[in-house]
């Protein structure tokens, strides 16, 4: 079965238990995932509303983008799981004589490589999402306003945390100048997409602060109110 079939009761305590996968990344893809599905659930209360006729055709093209953007980020738990078994079984490698250490050191560096491939792309895609997620607090219906402030602080996170695992593994290279690489394009995104989730959410901050618009409440906003 695929991480992503577990239910959220089994997939956590997979994450709990004693196996090397899912871990850290997986989880970064999930909150990522989350975090987006939530810019979806601002579109789907903002399309149909006649407040918001003049944003209805942005919403819907917002909405489409943020589903695509809801399924690469649900493969990449998979994927980053997929990734990070042949490293551990490198890890598990004995290294005793020399041999043995060659041969787990002639493994190691692609295997390094291999699994810090999906930690850049859930990165990658939640660089998009926040974006996404900026046009939604900025757009949609101010009923729904707070979840994109929560979508952008799950995908802050996800963000940050999958950039632990780029840098875990980057840091065990040999090939430095592949390392180097990989790591200015993880702490550009950090830098600059992070601040962008900073900006969302103090937005998104104020704007509930301040009450909702004239003819709207609170409550309506919150699912389970």
């Amino acid at each position: 079965m695929r991480l992503t079939e577990l239910s959220c009761e089994a997939f956590t305590a997979e994450l709990a238990g004693a196996a090397p996968v899912p871990g850290g990344g997986g989880a970064s893809a999930l909150a990522g995932a989350v975090g987006i599905a939530l810019g979806g659930m601002v579109a789907s209360l903002t399309v149909g509303k006649r407040k918001y006729a003049d944003v209805e055709a942005d919403m819907r093209r917002l909405s489409r983008e943020a589903e695509i953007l809801r399924l690469e980020l649900l493969a990449l738990v998979q994927r980053d799981a997929e990734a990070f078994e042949p490293l551990a079984r490198v890890y598990r490698m004995p290294n005793g004589t020399a041999s043995e250490k060659a041969e787990r050191l002639a493994l190691m560096e692609g295997a390094l490589k291999a699994a810090c491939a999906p930690p850049l792309d859930i990165m990658r895609k939640c660089c998009a999402a926040i974006e996404l997620l900026k046009d939604f607090a900025e757009k949609g219906s101010r009923l729904a306003v707070s979840d994109a402030g929560v979508g952008a602080l799950l995908c802050k996170a996800a963000l940050s945390g999958a950039s632990l695992n780029v840098f875990v593994n980057t840091a065990a290279m040999e090939d430095r100048t592949h390392a180097a690489r990989v790591n200015g394009e993880a702490e550009r995104m950090l830098a600059e997409y992070g601040a962008l989730a900073d900006a969302v959410h103090a937005e998104v901050l104020r704007a509930v602060r301040r009450g909702n618009r004239a003819g709207e409440s609170a409550p309506a906003a919150n699912k389970n109110g």
